[in-house]
């Protein structure tokens, strides 16, 4: 059983005994004992730890981790302090900053933002050395989606962000379990470099939502560099 320290726990209980998850801690234990995988196993559920259900302003769904060495630690499109910046995480701070007109940040340790209340997480929670994609259809979906389907049935309005196609494919499903609340959901092609100039730059998601966040009386987030 996993321990998040917060109001996770209850919410995801059921989680650990049904057969998906049971299978899928099976596939866990056989890769990071035979194989290298990513993130270190003790950081797999950061976004969870660090951003409770009930502070949990805006989700920002990726796809799978990164998967070259010391770049993954649990929360999306983030990377530990003094690693190298990825080439998508480089367009988000473009973006990022051409829409609030600040300086790109030089840390890409996105912490401050879960902190915050801006849930870092990705559909697959893991992945195999060099190999993108790799832990897909292992049980993670079904993982996530139930953490998805939790947020979106929510009372209190909030923002998701799906970036790529894998992530605008949740957007049904956000749709169907939120039939009571208004929550805004902004999609656009993925921001790495194969796909950025498609639609995503020129986005303004941070402004977007932080104007709806405002508007629904909640506090800002602080984007740039705390």
């Amino acid at each position: 059983m996993v321990k998040f320290g917060n109001d996770w726990d209850e919410l995801l209980k059921d989680e650990w005994s049904k057969p998906y998850y049971r299978g899928l801690r099976d596939f866990l234990i056989d890769e990071y004992k035979n194989e290298t995988v990513y993130p270190p196993a003790e950081d797999i559920y950061n976004a969870l730890r660090i951003t409770p259900y009930s502070e949990i302003k805006v989700v920002i769904l990726g796809q799978d981790p990164y998967h070259e060495p010391g770049q993954a630690q649990g929360l999306a499109f983030s990377v530990p302090e003094g690693v190298p910046l990825p080439p998508s995480l480089v367009n988000i701070y473009k973006e990022m900053s051409e829409d609030l007109r600040v300086a790109a940040p030089e840390t890409g340790d996105l912490t401050h933002w879960a902190e915050q209340g801006v849930l870092l997480l990705n559909t697959v929670l893991t992945v195999r050395a060099h190999q993108a994609g790799s832990h897909r259809g292992a049980g993670w979906e079904q993982f996530t989606d139930k953490v998805i389907e939790l947020l979106a049935a929510r009372s209190r309005a909030m923002v998701f962000v799906l970036w790529g196609a894998n992530a605008i494919a949740k957007k049904e499903l956000i749709l169907k379990a939120s039939t009571q609340t208004r929550h805004l959901i902004i999609t656009a092609p993925h921001p790495s470099p194969l796909s950025a100039y498609r639609g995503f730059f020129g986005g303004r998601y941070f402004s977007r939502c932080n104007y709806f966040l405002e508007d629904n009386g909640l506090e800002p987030i602080e984007w740039a560099e705390p």
